[in-house]
């Protein structure tokens, strides 16, 4: 016996689609409304800071809000610097750690050690950033302080970017505390690109005679690059945003040294540190607000340039193209 099914009904098969690109249009815009609003506060905010500092606020070195005389003597160069700084040392050691661990846990890792790795990885992620600067200040300021500092101007001294006093509060403590913190980001989205790499390409590479490491290197790492440079992109908008760890551990002095080792401050420290100072001065107010835009900017830019550079690779067939 034949069964008749009853044909669908093409009113409710045509609306779920219509319905769901309507949300999902409605969360795009949602997305570009607050994005807008954000940078509308701060621009509002800022704007008497503009107009009184103009672009010299980008290129002064003095942070003094409430001189005994005169105006308030406010530049944002050394919290630029800071910030900078501290991202490239955190992006210097997180990087190949997080590209190892990638590799580890999507290639050489044993199965029943996978799982706990993965685990323990992404944990680092849910500790929130005050624990972390709380573990710097008491734990790593006095081991970098006592070990690696006192090691580091001992056979590297001569250099500018080992020497001064070795106390541990400086930017090299703050980008060591930011590369661990920003480890399970990277190695996270690795692992995941890695993953998906075809059986095909691990295969075909062996087949002919490549060693394991050999095939990860020539198939699986190019296959992947795009997504590691995604990877490395979201790291470093993790690293120059962080607040609390970072303001624990740098000593907050605003100061352009050559010196990893003297103390500094980043543009997120210093709005931590003084956004409660700010009680009465507008003009101080306003210049915490332009900071937060000069932050926004960095942001903004260094996530076009990646954005670039993995739409450059894609053109270029970066992650289709074995090398």
């Amino acid at each position: 016996m034949q069964r008749h099914t009853l044909p669908r009904r093409a009113g409710k098969k045509s609306r779920r689609p219509d319905l769901f690109w309507a949300l999902l249009s409605v969360a795009a815009v949602v997305i570009l409304i607050i994005t807008a609003i954000n940078l509308y506060a701060l621009i509002n905010g800022s704007a008497a800071s503009l107009r009184y500092f103009g672009l010299g606020f980008l290129v002064g070195t003095d942070w003094v809000p409430n001189p005994p005389e005169g105006p308030p003597l406010l530049g944002a160069l050394p919290a630029i610097y800071g910030s900078v700084v501290t991202t490239l040392i955190a992006l210097l050691l997180a990087v190949p750690i997080s590209l190892g661990v990638a590799l580890f846990q999507a290639e050489l890792s044993p199965r029943r050690l996978r799982t706990p790795s993965i685990f323990l990885i992404e944990l680092l992620a849910a500790v929130p950033s005050v624990v972390y600067g709380l573990w710097g200040l008491f734990v790593l300021v006095p081991f970098m302080r006592d070990h690696v500092n006192t090691q580091l101007k001992t056979w590297l001294g001569f250099l500018p970017l080992f020497s001064g006093p070795t106390n541990g509060l400086g930017m090299l403590t703050a980008g060591v505390i930011l590369a661990i913190m920003i480890i399970p980001y990277g190695s996270s989205v690795m692992r995941e690109v890695i993953a998906v790499v075809p059986r095909s390409q691990r295969e075909g590479s062996l087949a002919l005679g490549a060693t394991r490491w050999e095939m990860i290197r020539t198939s699986v790492i190019p296959y992947a690059r795009t997504g590691i440079i995604a990877a490395i992109v979201l790291a470093l908008g993790r690293a120059i945003g962080e607040t609390m760890a970072v303001t624990m551990v740098i000593g907050n002095v605003a100061r352009i040294s050559p010196s990893l080792f003297l103390p500094a401050e980043t543009i997120p420290s210093v709005i931590a540190n003084e956004f409660t100072e700010v009680a009465g001065n507008d003009l101080y107010l306003s210049a915490l607000f332009e900071l937060g835009l000069i932050l926004f900017a960095i942001a903004f830019l260094m996530n076009l340039a990646g954005r670039i550079l993995i739409t450059r690779l894609r053109f270029t067939g970066g992650s289709d193209r074995i090398a």
